[in-house]
């Protein structure tokens, strides 16, 4: 299969796909254009193409198309956001911890969830699924699963062994310190054995967790969950991971009970210019 499409009539032999082609591990696969040749990628470098889709992307004159399900193209519109709009928007993030009781439909999860699907990722690998616990439910009883977890831990060396007695005890006592009563969960799921892989879910991830507060969605980081998934077979089962796949993170949300007015302090800015 041809790797890249041009348009002879729009290409202006700029040469700015071949430099910025990212391919496998950096190297360039586009040849230069010349005067009497359009930009190209021989048969002998087409393996070494990764999807990436810097060539489509930074063609001013949108001449060349990444063959990659040529038929999906989708204009890019040229409106900007303002950088201390995109400022404040990042810095009002919090972690939600009280939400209401109306689910979040499954169209606006999918559509985050197809902006997530725009992480970077290691050489474009996009290793990335994704389970959805939309029953509150089910969500629950993941925070019972993960309770069970810790349960284990009392009296052991586990890290945790000296931490757990408090969140047994709130839980017990009707506090769910697990999912905060969130009607949603989201799970990012790897490959095994891909340490790479660990960080594009954490990557995908935040980038659903930063999109989410535009479609008026709360979210919080459920790193006991996680940390469960990881060494509790009951609760690998409950959540149902395919075989050859593992947790990256998990992370509750849903509608956030309460508005935010206002903006925390953080730590000073700590810079070393070299």
């Amino acid at each position: 299969m041809t790797t890249i499409l041009v348009n002879q009539e729009l290409c202006t032999r700029c040469g700015i796909c071949a430099n910025v082609c990212a391919a496998a591990f950096g190297m360039g696969i586009i040849d230069h254009p010349d005067e009497n040749t359009l930009p190209a990628v021989s048969p002998a470098k087409a393996g070494l193409c990764i999807r990436c889709g810097h060539c489509e992307a930074h063609c001013p004159t949108q001449a060349l198309l990444l063959n990659d399900r040529p038929d999906e193209k989708v204009r890019l519109p040229s409106t900007a956001i303002a950088p201390e709009d995109l400022g404040w928007y990042l810095r009002k993030r919090r972690s939600v911890r009280h939400y209401s009781k109306e689910p979040v439909p499954k169209e606006i999860i999918l559509e985050l969830l197809d902006i997530a699907r725009y992480a970077a990722s290691g050489c474009n690998g996009q290793p990335v699924e994704w389970i959805v616990i939309h029953d509150k439910e089910k969500v629950h009883r993941v925070a019972e699963l993960t309770i069970d977890w810790m349960r284990t831990l009392l009296n052991t060396g586990h890290p945790m062994s000296a931490f757990v007695p408090g969140l047994i005890a709130a839980w017990d006592g009707g506090n769910d310190v697990i999912c905060r009563n969130a009607p949603h969960l989201l799970v990012a799921i790897i490959p095994e054995g891909n340490p790479i892989a660990a960080f594009d879910g954490i990557i995908a991830l935040t980038h659903f967790d930063l999109a989410a507060p535009a479609h008026g969605v709360g979210t919080c980081w459920a790193g006991f969950v996680a940390g469960a998934a990881r060494e509790f077979p009951p609760l690998l089962m409950e959540l149902g991971i395919p075989e050859g796949r593992t947790i990256s993170y998990a992370m509750m949300f849903g509608h956030p009970r309460y508005k935010i007015h206002g903006l925390p302090r953080r730590k000073p800015l700590q810079v070393t210019w070299k």
